[in-house]
C-alpha cells in the first residue's frame, strides 16, 4: 500500500463514480429515501470525519446512480481534473460487470486510461476492488467476472501508485445486513463500515473497527427466505429488467449532488 500523504491544513477530495459513490440506500435523515431524495453514503461520511482532522475540507460528489464505466468517463473525468483536488475516490465498472456481454478486461482498459489521467494532476487517486456476492444466491454466478476484474484493477492500482479499497476482502460485506432491500447497495451500516475502511486506507484515525462482529442473529427460515427472494425479484429484479430492455437507467436526468468543491462540517471524533 503506498503512503498517502494528503495537506494539513486544506484538504480536496473529489468522488467519481455510480450509485456506490452517491450513497444510495443512506439517505440523509431529513430527506427520505425517494429516487429524487439526497443520499449521504461513504464518501460523505469519509469527508466529514477528515474535516475533523485537518484545517478545512473541500469536496465534491459527481457520483451519478445507474452510470456505466464509459459515462462516468465522459461525465465526470473532464470535471474531476478542472477541479485539481488532492484526493480522488474512484469506483466505477459495477453496473458494466452485472450486464450479460461486461468485459472485464475491457472494462479495466478504460479504468487505466481514467487513472493515467487523474494521476496526472498529481492527485492521490484511491481505487475500490469489486465486493463478492458469492453469499447472495442471485448474484454469485457474478464472482469470476469481478474477481477478474479485481486483478485487472490492482494491476491498474500497482502501476500508478494507487492506494486499494478491497471490498472483496471485506468479510463484514457478507452478511445481509450490509446491503440494502435492493442487494445491489449499502445499507446504512455498510456505508458508515466501508467509511471506516477508507479511512484506515488513507491512514486517518479512526475510534471504531470495521471488521466487528455483526450481532447474532436468528436464521430465517427456509419459506421466508424464499419469499424474500420473490419479493426481490418483483420489486427490483423485473424493474430492473425492463429499464435495460428500454434503455433507460435510474440515473437518467439526475445531475451530482455535489458538483463543485465545497467546505465540508466535521462530523466529530468518530464516524456514525
Amino acid at each position: 500500500m503506498p503512503d498517502i500523504e494528503l495537506p494539513k491544513d486544506i484538504v480536496s477530495f473529489v468522488a467519481l463514480g455510480d450509485s456506490f459513490t452517491e450513497g444510495m440506500d443512506d439517505p440523509y435523515p431529513d430527506s427520505g429515501q425517494t429516487p429524487t431524495g439526497r443520499y449521504r453514503g461513504w464518501a460523505d461520511r469519509v469527508a466529514e470525519h477528515l474535516a475533523g482532522h485537518v484545517g478545512e475540507v473541500r469536496y465534491a460528489n459527481l457520483a451519478v446512480r445507474g452510470k456505466l464505466i464509459r459515462q462516468i468517463v465522459d461525465d465526470q473525468l473532464a470535471r474531476a481534473v478542472e477541479l485539481r483536488p488532492d484526493l480522488v475516490t474512484f469506483c466505477a465498472g459495477g453496473n458494466d460487470l452485472i450486464r450479460p456481454g461486461g468485459d472485464p478486461d475491457e472494462l479495466a482498459e478504460i479504468f487505466r486510461d481514467a487513472v493515467a489521467e487523474l494521476r496526472g494532476t498529481g492527485a492521490t487517486v484511491v481505487v475500490f476492488t469489486g465486493w463478492d456476492p458469492g453469499f447472495q444466491p442471485v448474484m454469485r454466478h457474478l464472482r469470476g467476472k469481478i474477481a477478474t476484474y479485481n486483478m485487472n484493477l490492482r494491476a491498474v492500482a500497482d502501476e500508478f501508485d494507487c492506494p486499494v479499497v478491497d471490498l472483496w476482502g471485506m468479510k463484514p460485506l457478507r452478511d445481509h445486513r450490509a446491503w440494502s432491500w435492493d442487494r445491489l447497495h449499502l445499507s446504512a451500516e455498510g456505508h458508515r463500515r466501508l467509511a471506516l475502511r477508507v479511512c484506515e486506507v488513507l491512514g486517518a484515525p479512526v475510534d471504531e473497527d470495521w471488521r466487528a462482529p455483526w450481532p447474532a442473529e436468528e436464521p430465517m427460515p427456509w419459506q421466508a427466505a424464499r419469499q424474500q427472494d420473490l419479493h426481490w425479484a418483483k420489486e427490483f429484479l423485473l424493474p430492473w429488467i425492463h429499464r435495460r430492455l428500454t434503455g433507460r437507467s435510474s440515473g437518467d436526468g439526475l445531475d451530482p449532488k455535489r458538483p463543485d468543491l465545497e467546505p465540508v462540517p466535521a462530523c466529530g471524533s468518530d464516524i456514525r
